[in-house]
């Protein structure tokens, strides 16, 4: 189910994988110790359910029984908004983990019926091709590599392995609560067209993905510093997809509006988080700041031909606007 290449990557590293107990992640346990290769799990717990508690001491006898470290935190009520906070929890609590222990690979069981999912969500909204193919086998992260070894697989499929073997699982019933807006398109739109058209779906997702990579080659990443992304833009067009790229790596989706705004701007704050600044054919991503510079460091910037909305970050993160003339 994971198909070679990754599988030598994954025996080299030093592996973290997000564990919920569900039928996705217990698949992605068992395949990866089927494979001997070296993991370790880190669990939420959410508390919303009964067999949370449950759950969580499963996964500390399963890491036990194969001598694997169980990383564990209990989150906070969230009173609204539950799906973005539980994930900013939850990856807060996977990278502080990360940076803690060393781990260089962050492993999670997304797989087919996810991956439609996600486009259907994105489609709906509005959306380019990054957006709508926003889950990515691998995903270079600033301290880590994001990996996601069974997108090409369905969720009947990894049932059915767990099945055969005989291995243990937990359905968490909260995935049938069409209140939150995925459950809604997995229950009435990817689950039964995955179920129906399973295999040509998967050919589709192959092919989009070779046209993406056909459209990032329009645009190279130059120089990356923290969290400031210089790019080369090789045709003006690629300018929504290399920012797309950027952002979506950096966790922010721009919405339908926010890409109409940036087609037709040079100069522009997204969402109040990030400055996007076009200039001599280059794309400048950086966080949005305000700061008060010196004189001295104003002019360093001028002379480098840093765009002035990049500057509060460059001055706020102590990178030295000469440092840019080696860049180009």
């Amino acid at each position: 189910m994971i198909d070679l290449p990754l599988l030598n990557t994954l025996k080299t590293k030093k592996n973290l994988l997000a564990f919920s107990a569900g039928v996705d992640s217990s698949a992605l346990f068992f395949l990866l110790t089927e494979q001997h290769i070296p993991f370790d799990i880190a669990l939420v717990n959410y508390g919303t359910r009964e067999s949370s508690e449950v759950e969580e001491e499963h996964a500390k006898k399963l890491a036990q029984k194969y001598g694997l470290k169980c990383h564990t935190t209990r989150a906070p009520h969230f009173e609204s908004h539950f799906e973005e906070k539980a994930r900013t929890f939850r990856y807060d609590f996977f990278e502080d983990l990360i940076q803690k222990e060393g781990y260089e690979t962050l492993l999670t069981a997304h797989q087919l019926n996810d991956q439609l999912e996600w486009l259907l969500m994105r489609l709906s909204k509005g959306a380019g091709l990054s957006e709508l193919l926003g889950l990515e086998s691998v995903c270079t992260k600033e301290h880590y590599l994001l990996i996601r070894p069974l997108l090409e697989v369905s969720k009947e499929e990894l049932l059915e392995y767990l099945e055969s073997n005989n291995y243990p699982y937990f359905i968490d019933e909260s995935n049938q609560e069409v209140k939150y807006e995925r459950n809604y398109f997995r229950k009435n739109f990817s689950d039964p067209l995955i179920a129906e058209y399973k295999e040509g779906i998967k050919r589709s997702f192959r092919y989009l993905k070779f046209d993406q990579k056909r459209l990032v080659s329009q645009f190279e990443l130059l120089h990356r510093q923290k969290q400031l992304h210089i790019i080369r833009l090789y045709a003006m067009e690629a300018k929504i997809q290399a920012a797309d790229t950027v952002l979506k790596n950096m966790g922010y989706l721009m919405s339908a509006s926010q890409r109409e705004e940036l087609e037709r701007s040079k100069s522009l704050v997204i969402g109040g988080k990030w400055a996007i600044e076009e200039q001599n054919g280059l794309l400048y991503i950086a966080p949005y700041r305000s700061a008060d510079m010196p004189k001295d460091f104003k002019e360093r910037c001028r002379v480098s031909k840093i765009p002035v909305k990049i500057r509060p970050y460059c001055f706020a993160e102590g990178i030295e606007p000469s440092l840019f003339a080696t860049i180009f």
